[in-house]
């Protein structure tokens, strides 16, 4: 799927219109382009400050999101370079804390734009790029960088040994992109995608992961020990366990005291905090104490991932009282997730898009349950599942009565305003639609 950017400052929108006509238009995996773009630009990737990097199916955003907020809470200036961005491009580059400004990223993605106009470079490999010139410009304690697509031949994997190399969830999703089982890639799907993810490991740096099946964790390891690594893995070296309304991090060398709290919900986010936590107690240099662990943990925030939307335009079309949740999740790791924070709900009506190459049943399905009612709609700009025939899917493999399709979001509000019992509702399926309403409800990420 091509990526989507604009802006309302003449001048970045001028460098987007023409990285569109430059592009391919689609995701280009392999390090040749953006090493030589790179090379063109004075090799900036070798010039970051202290780095943590993270690949993940599901979760790396935040893991990122804990990293930046635990690493602020120390006191320390942070870039991070995350993807795809919601509402503006601008939300994929922050600079020592703060978005990057107009002025500056029209710039840059004209410096990068001039060296690469013969490269047919894709969009994430030229803003890569042009978030390396960044980074390598202003100066910062740390940089974290999530991995765009797969890990060993995406266009981030062009830096040195990261001081950490994490990993969160992993799951089926861009299988489009998987290699074929053969040259020593392993036979099934999720080795495979195991496999790709941790192409991002390499010598001298930390190794950090969640817990995965036994014969992921065996190959996560073998590729560990490929690089001359020590893996700090979930289970093994380090755990997260409930405490009430929160949770506690332990592992073997060091504990914290003190319970963890996040306002990004999901049970499975004490996981992603967790990962974070032990990046950073396997980093070299100033380590957070416990008080900017904790506090860290608590001011984290992720938009369109579980997100309860405030008052704005299109939350005012529902009943007073009525909650209405955000989520990006479009896979059926995401999915499972999703079940896991909705199980102590009761059924929610569900507003969802999905892009046409997501699996869509497979993500509805862990939380078919939950479905009090289903309102199918577009997402704009983009390839998308028909809305009849998400509606006429959802009914026939799942057994959803209280259907459907819509124009857009606001259109299913209204439709669930007027034709629906009182209940809260859950808005889902895409990134690039949490985008959409976020813009529409007035809740721009800063």
């Amino acid at each position: 799927m091509p990526d989507h950017a604009y802006s309302s400052d003449p001048a970045v929108q001028t460098q987007l219109d023409r990285l569109a006509a430059l592009s391919p238009g689609r995701d280009i995996l392999g390090l040749e382009r953006i090493a030589e773009i790179c090379a063109r630009l004075g090799n900036p990737q070798n010039q970051l400050p202290r780095t943590f990097h993270v690949a993940g199916t599901n979760g790396k955003g935040s893991t990122c999101a804990y990293l930046r907020a635990i690493l602020e809470a120390q006191g320390r200036r942070v870039h991070s370079y995350t993807s795809p961005h919601l509402v503006r491009f601008n939300e994929r580059i922050r600079l020592a804390g703060t978005l990057i400004d107009d002025a500056l990223l029209a710039a840059l993605l004209e410096e990068v734009l001039d060296v690469a106009h013969d490269l047919q470079a894709s969009f994430f490999e030229v803003t890569t790029a042009a978030a390396f010139l960044a980074f390598a410009r202003i100066p910062a304690d740390d940089c974290i960088i999530e991995v765009g697509l797969g890990g060993r031949l995406d266009a981030t994997n062009i830096i040195p040994a990261p001081t950490v190399c994490g990993i969160a969830s992993l799951g089926i999703d861009h299988e489009a992109f998987l290699l074929a089982p053969e040259d020593g890639v392993p036979a099934e799907a999720i080795e495979r995608i195991a496999w790709e993810k941790t192409g991002i490991f390499k010598p001298g740096a930390a190794l950090v992961t969640l817990a995965y099946p036994d014969p992921v964790m065996k190959l996560v390891a073998e590729r560990a020990a490929a690089v001359d690594g020590t893996l700090f893995a979930e289970g093994d070296g380090w755990a997260v366990t409930p405490d009430r309304d929160g949770f506690r991090w332990t592992s073997q060398a060091s504990s914290i005291a003190q319970p963890l709290r996040s306002r990004i919900v999901g049970a499975h986010q004490a996981r992603n905090a967790g990962l974070a936590i032990a990046m950073l107690r396997s980093a070299p240099g100033p380590q957070p104490s416990d008080d900017d662990t904790v506090r860290g943990v608590a001011a984290a925030f992720w938009p369109g991932r579980m997100q309860a939307l405030g008052d704005g335009p299109l939350t005012a079309l529902l009943p007073e009282g009525t909650v209405a949740w955000l989520d990006g999740g479009h896979n059926p790791d995401a999915g499972a997730a999703l079940a896991r924070a909705l199980a102590d709900q009761p059924p929610l009506h569900i507003v969802c898009g999905l892009l046409k190459n997501k699996d869509a049943m497979g993500f509805l399905r862990p939380f078919a349950d939950k479905i009090a009612s289903f309102q199918a709609v577009p997402i704009p700009g983009h390839e998308h599942h028909d809305p009849k025939d998400l509606c006429h899917g959802v009914q026939s493999e799942l057994g959803i009565i209280e259907l459907q399709p819509c124009d857009d979001v606001a259109a299913a509000l209204r439709h669930i305003a007027r034709h629906r019992q009182a209940g809260d509702v859950l808005i889902c399926g895409s990134l690039y639609l949490a985008g959409v309403v976020l813009s529409a409800n007035g809740e721009v990420p800063v």
